[in-house]
């Protein structure tokens, strides 16, 4: 009792001092020194002996291309005249077209199964882009309680929605039960939570156990989820006692399915198939426990074409087919969490040249975005894709694309082939769309940008509104 009493000592919210606490005992076991007893379920990640065949590609596509005059279009819309029309400041543009053909090729790849697209709201959350693909058709990944109110402002389906995370609180737990959201079981901290919030909303919860496979995504470790140290998850020599834990709690807890997630940035299909492979194993011996599972969720996390060179790089289709027959095999329905491949070709970050700088043997160019508005390249050494969006005769040279915030840590580019660019020239961050607005900051004072996209006819519509320092002074009003 008493590790139940010290997890959920914390302040309440306005939202939880009305929330009566159980007093019975939330586990029956202690969660420490726990003894394996599902041997027969340590499996190792194999290298697959089958080898899936990726469709080649057609001619690179984007929404964002130059035309024959040299200048950059968005949808027929050119990038100059959106920079003309708008505030002068960095901000991101969309292809509100393109955000619908990636949600309709997973959709076109998912057909026959019974499934669930969770869009993880983490990678963008533009109330605006969220609504779309509501419309669309998508559910929500969501890894906070802030997550779960926005997708329930937006109109979300709450049982199409799916609440991960390592951490997750007491009080958005229980929104999350009395709205009929699936919950991800990451820890034995978070299942005492989970039965808690259970007893306090008076509702039973449908619960996945996120199970970590031990899967290498061969991605940045910053981004790698799935591998046996990572902070997520479930190791598999501790799945008995969870097992266990779910039968000492039937009003409380409807366990459904298993769930993995491997990474970001993930350009090898194979690797889900060796996932699949090992969930299903999982979920056969739990099956043979006596649980009814239905749901298998092996998460997102299909990578793009940051460089723009045409790689042969799979598709949804690719993905989807890699783990189609494991599905079927045992009747699933199949969730996955895709972000990133649904919204990062969408957008680009629009910036202006503010001037040409040399420093002993280096070049830069610096803009008016920086590493406030876009952390990537800064936090991950990421790279991606950078042009100039108007027509330039001047000599090319090797430049570090740098942005005002003082650190050195602050490019968006490094060693980039571009005409000489004058100043005012608009210069573009392709691929900009996820895990970039969603991660700025106001460091430096930089406010965070307006963000508009171009819609099916070609006309230029704000979708946010750009912060401004009368933001910032707001929050200190009153004090």
């Amino acid at each position: 009792m008493a590790a139940a009493a010290n997890s959920l000592s914390y302040t309440p919210s306005p939202f939880t001092k009305s929330l009566k606490y159980p007093s019975k005992p939330f586990l029956s076991k202690p969660c420490v020194n726990l003894k394996p007893s599902f041997k027969n379920l340590r499996l190792t990640a194999v290298v697959s002996e089958k080898t899936t065949t990726l469709t080649p590609p057609k001619a690179f596509d984007h929404c964002f291309s130059k035309s024959d005059d040299g200048f950059l279009y968005c949808e027929g819309l050119k990038v100059q005249d959106a920079i003309d029309s708008v505030e002068k400041r960095p901000f991101y543009l969309y292809s509100k077209p393109q955000i619908t053909r990636n949600v309709e090729a997973y959709k076109q790849a998912l057909e026959g199964l019974d499934s669930i697209i969770g869009y993880a709201i983490k990678a963008n959350n533009n109330l605006k882009i969220i609504e779309h693909l509501r419309k669309l058709g998508c559910g929500a990944v969501l890894v906070s309680g802030n997550e779960l109110r926005l997708a329930l402002k937006a109109g979300y389906d709450p049982t199409k929605c799916i609440f991960n995370g390592n951490g997750k609180l007491l009080e958005d737990l229980v929104l999350a039960v009395q709205e009929g959201v699936f919950v991800n079981v990451d820890s034995e901290f978070d299942l005492e939570n989970i039965v808690a919030a259970s007893r306090i909303a008076g509702k039973k919860v449908n619960v996945l156990l996120r199970i970590n496979p031990d899967v290498d995504p061969q991605v940045h470790a910053y981004v790698a989820t799935g591998n046996k140290n990572s902070k997520f998850g479930i190791r598999n020599e501790k799945l008995q006692w969870f097992l266990d834990e779910v039968k000492a709690h039937p009003d409380e807890l409807n366990l459904v399915g298993a769930h993995c997630h491997l990474g970001s940035t993930i350009t090898k299909v194979d690797i889900f198939r060796d996932a699949a492979l090992l969930m299903v194993n999982y979920i056969d011996q739990i099956r043979a426990e006596g649980f009814e599972l239905s749901y298998l969720n092996i998460g997102g996390g299909l990578g793009i074409d940051y460089y723009h060179a045409g790689a042969i790089l799979p598709t949804p289709m690719d993905l989807i087919n890699t783990v189609r027959e494991i599905v079927v095999s045992r009747g699933l329905k199949l969730i996955i969490e895709p972000g990133r491949s649904l919204i990062a070709n969408t957008c680009c970050l629009v910036n202006r040249v503010t001037g040409v700088k040399t420093n002993g043997t280096k070049n830069f160019i610096v803009i008016d975005g920086s590493m406030s508005e876009l952390i990537r390249p800064s936090l991950y050494d990421a790279y991606q894709h950078i042009e100039l969006v108007s027509p330039s005769d001047a000599e090319i040279s090797t430049f570090d694309v740098v942005g005002p915030v003082c650190e050195s840590a602050d490019f968006l580019g490094k060693n980039r082939e571009l005409p000489t660019p004058a100043k005012g020239t608009g210069l573009v961050v392709h691929d900009a769309g996820a895990y970039c607005m969603s991660m700025s900051s106001t460091y430096n004072l930089k406010m965070r940008p307006p963000e508009y996209w171009v819609e099916e006819d070609g006309s230029l519509v704000k979708i946010r509104h750009g912060e401004t320092f009368d933001d910032h002074l707001r929050f200190f009003e009153g004090l």
